[in-house]
């Protein structure tokens, strides 16, 4: 037994999402990644005497959504705050925020884990703030610089309960949450952007202990496998750290993605004080009954719900779900697909092979894919229907269709001569050449070599230029074999 073995990790994450709002939070200043340094800004976001903020009503919306989506309670009263702390790049001196009165409380969501089975990662709350604008420390060797256009960007900050065990459920936890967002077009989820940013809180226990070992927070991780390696790290530390005799400072980390290791920014020793008070310059903001369900009418099928219905409803394999609900827009496409047919296994297959290779060798997302779902579901009938083959659909017919996106299947089908023929009598002609060119293959193929079968109907097909019905090819060679 490993000395790993006798303690537990516990962990909760705090992740913040940037809103897709063109404003910001509490002014009508433009949020946008990648202006120019402070063009984004005004009296407002520098928080000038007598200015005044207002609440971004589409922020309020996305907050609900939000919570319906994660299946929280949502409040009624919604009262912002005053956090008070003193950072370079915080231009008011205090940043608005939720405290006692967060916009979301409660909640879950459910996670698949890599050995295939659930967990439900509880939420504590999720509430309404600003952001901080950003300072660089790498343009100038001397002077840090300060840009302040991300200051007052929107944010929703989601805080779990500790539900944690290790890097891996975090990991998971983070890709659902990302595609969430993503199909509720919230937030781009672009974490290299900054729009998705995560603080581990870690801590370990002895297994049998009672109380919660001390927390430390991790921070500054630039990607979902960062944030694991992070978290699986810190575990390691505080374990052998303990072991030695020594003890667990409460403080806040950063993560060194170089050699994989965290290392010390600041104690947290004493709790800061940041004098929480009410924001005396914004009126409460309630989210009534009415509001919430009309905002639910509009919500879009969820991931976790389209997962179910792909593989419940369609008999899609777990693998193929999970990657046609990955991206919002091929799982919408692939839903208005299978509404035009009932071969969800071939539109699958269509999805997750001639499509995605075309999209992905034209650096192109879905919604720029010129082919309407009917159209596919018309090439598939014609596979389907044995007018033309698989092979002939894929390598032949679906490169014209993407030069032609508006013509009809069966019509490139004819210009290209490539439909099958059931013709009976033509076809046992075509039967009759292959047997006569390998006649000593027949005397095998009646001694025992079955497999010997292939070769005959591969020879049809050859003969017919790929316009034979393979099936009927199959069947007619099969029993010329066995006369």
């Amino acid at each position: 037994m490993s000395v790993y073995d006798k303690y537990k990790a516990v962990i909760g994450l705090e992740c913040h999402i940037q809103l897709l709002t063109k404003t910001k939070m509490y002014s009508n200043d433009v949020s946008e990644y990648g202006a120019m340094p402070n063009t984004n800004v005004s009296v407002i976001t520098l928080g000038h005497p007598g200015t005044l903020p207002k609440v971004n009503k589409r922020a309020v919306e996305f907050a609900v959504k939000l919570g319906i989506a994660l299946n929280c309670n949502i409040r009624e009263e919604n009262q912002f705050a005053r956090k008070n702390y003193f950072y370079a790049d915080l231009p008011k001196g205090y940043q608005i925020t939720q405290d006692k009165t967060p916009i979301c409380t409660g909640g879950h969501l459910d996670i698949k884990l890599k050995n295939g089975t659930e967990k439900r990662i509880n939420l504590t709350r999720i509430h309404m703030e600003e952001d901080a604008g950003k300072s660089m420390h790498d343009i100038d060797p001397f002077e840090s610089l300060i840009d302040l256009n991300r200051a007052g960007t929107p944010l929703l900050e989601i805080v779990t309960e500790p539900d944690f065990t290790g890097g891996d459920d975090a990991y998971v936890y983070l890709t659902e949450i990302k595609k969430l967002v993503r199909y509720l077009d919230i937030c781009d989820g672009n974490m290299e952007e900054g729009s998705l940013r995560c603080d581990a809180n870690i801590s370990v226990m002895l297994k049998d202990a009672k109380e919660y070992g001390k927390k430390v927070e991790v921070k500054n991780m630039n990607s979902f496998r960062n944030v694991q390696r992070a978290i699986d790290f810190e575990i390691k530390r505080q374990i052998d750290l303990l072991e030695s005799g020594g003890e667990i400072a409460g403080e806040t980390r950063s993560f060194d993605a170089v050699n994989g290791s965290t290392f010390s920014l600041r104690s947290k020793e004493n709790a800061n004080d940041y004098r929480y008070f009410p924001e005396p310059d914004l009126q409460p903001v309630f989210v009534t009954e009415k509001y919430i369900n009309a905002i639910k009418s509009q919500m879009p099928e969820l991931p976790g719900d389209l997962f179910k219905k792909f593989t419940r409803e369609f008999g899609l394999s777990e693998y193929d779900a999970y990657n046609l609900t990955d991206l919002k827009g091929l799982a919408l496409y692939f839903n208005e697909l299978v509404s035009f047919t009932k071969n969800y296994k071939a539109a699958a297959n269509w999805m997750m092979g001639s499509i995605k290779s075309y999209l992905n060798e034209n650096a192109i997302d879905i919604e720029q894919f010129h082919v309407k779902p009917k159209i596919i579901a018309d090439l598939i009938a014609l596979i389907d229907e044995g007018k033309i083959s698989n092979a002939a659909a894929t390598q032949k017919l679906f490169s014209e269709l993407m030069q032609h996106p508006d013509e009809a299947p069966i019509s490139i089908a004819q210009r290209l001569d490539i439909l099958q023929s059931n013709d009976t009598n033509a076809l046992q002609e075509l039967v009759n050449q292959a047997l006569a060119k390998y006649p000593e293959k027949i005397t095998e193929y009646k001694n025992g070599k079955v497999n010997l079968l292939g070769l005959f109907v591969g020879e049809v097909m050859k003969l017919g230029k790929g316009k034979a019905d393979p099936k009927m090819a199959n069947q007619l060679v099969k029993e010329a074999l066995e006369k």
